[in-house]
């Protein structure tokens, strides 16, 4: 398993589309094939920037979602909503306390 971590600005006036279209859609990405977890931050200082933080099974998963007609939807109407080029890493976690 592996964490993806989606870092994403945009305009002001077009946060709310952005808001109720992850309401729209959250769960049927959390329920991708693979995906293990979800979850949306906003920053604390300012409050354009976004990340969706997920836990995938495998590099495959994530390939398989992001190539599927869902992703395509839900990317075409939220990379319209941009202010500066989204950035994205895979990282696998080496330590976890609770």
């Amino acid at each position: 398993m592996f964490v993806r971590i989606v870092k994403m600005s945009f305009h002001e006036e077009k946060i709310p589309d952005f808001l109720e279209n992850f309401e729209s859609v959250k769960d049927k990405i959390r329920n991708a094939a693979g995906n293990r977890f979800l979850e949306l931050y906003q920053d604390k200082n300012d409050k354009c920037i976004f990340f969706t933080y997920s836990y995938w099974e495998t590099e495959e998963d994530l390939e398989n979602y992001r190539n599927s007609e869902l992703f395509n939807t839900v990317w075409d109407f939220t990379k319209k909503l941009f202010n500066a080029k989204p950035e994205a890493w895979s990282v696998d976690k080496l330590v976890s306390l609770n």
